[in-house]
């Protein structure tokens, strides 16, 4: 069932954002790849030069229609609402599923029967560390993570009822350049704001583990070339973790600061957050794979990266 990525025809749905971006950088190298994003969040300048682009939305048939071609050999699905505390939630429920779904049925219509998906650790809720694959029950507690566990429901009926092959991938948080919205931009911009304190959210013990997107890439690659089921589905992340405050140690020992720290407080950063996860990765590790950086130093990486993109911003 592993499929070499060499000489296909592949479509990444969100290709303008994180890993997406990064993602069709790599494939594009031996492949021909097609971006499509409704650029909401991501940005054409994020889709490699050479690149071919179309601005698309997944939630219009009529535009999935048009980037979901019979001459496809698989689809790297990664188009979402990613923020597991975005402001409307019904909308975040309602267009991940649909989008999902649309792909699907297009892709059936096509004849176009491998897909990768980016799932997500929070389909797991507060679980067990090490959450391995296999556990259950799965019970998310933010409605990203619920929109993620009913998109994983769509993708196993195609596989298990209209012999789909799946490449399933629950991630942890994933950071580079690029990137923003998330921990360590937010802490960045925060800090060239005022460099003298930064505000926390939560009490700064929440620990999850962090992995660059150049392993994330390379890890999501290794599966699709050398998992041979039909529904395969793999965690990706490191076995350590970092916590908040040890990402704010290290945002403010790349940019030379000692500031103060000011912890809104409780035990998340807001409804939804699972302060704590680490995900298993023997699965992934049995398959072949490692990661090359523990989650401290993707942590440190993706702060000097950000940290050099945003400091050119702000002056």
């Amino acid at each position: 069932m592993s499929l070499e990525l060499s000489d296909k025809r592949i479509l990444v749905t969100g290709g303008a954002g994180l890993v997406g971006s990064h993602l069709a950088g790599r494939l594009a190298a031996d492949n021909d790849v097609l971006v499509a994003d409704d650029l909401s969040k991501g940005t054409r300048e994020r889709v490699p030069e050479g690149v071919e682009f179309a601005q698309a939305d997944m939630c219009d048939p009529d535009d999935v229609a048009d980037v979901v071609t019979e001459d496809l050999d698989i689809v790297f699905h990664f188009a979402a609402y990613t923020d597991t505390n975005y402001g409307n939630p019904r909308q975040l429920f309602e267009e991940n599923t649909e989008m999902t779904y649309n792909v699907l049925e297009r892709m059936q219509e096509a004849g176009v029967d491998e897909i990768a998906f980016t799932s997500s650790s929070t389909i797991y809720g507060e679980a067990p560390r090490p959450t391995p694959e296999d556990y259950a029950p799965l019970e998310p507690i933010s409605i990203y993570g619920s929109s993620k566990l009913a998109d994983e429901g769509l993708l196993s009926t195609f596989a298990h009822s209209y012999d789909f092959t799946v490449y399933m991938y629950r991630f942890a948080n994933i950071v580079g350049p690029k990137q923003r919205g998330n921990v360590i931009p937010d802490f960045i911009e925060k800090l060239l704001e005022n460099p003298d304190t930064l505000e926390i959210l939560g009490n700064g013990r929440q620990e999850k583990s962090y992995l660059h997107v150049e392993d994330c890439v390379d890890a999501m690659c290794h599966v699709v070339e050398n998992a041979d089921r039909e529904y395969n589905v793999y965690n990706l992340g490191t076995r350590t973790t970092t916590s908040v405050t040890t990402i704010a140690n290290i945002v403010a020992d790349v940019m030379g600061l000692d500031p103060d720290y000011e912890y809104t407080g409780g035990d998340r950063g807001w409804t939804g957050d699972v302060p704590k996860m680490r995900l298993s990765i023997e699965k992934l590790s049995a398959l072949g794979w490692e990661p090359t950086a523990s989650s401290d130093d993707a942590v440190r990486r993706a702060a000097e990266e950000l940290y050099a993109e945003l400091q050119a911003e702000y002056e």
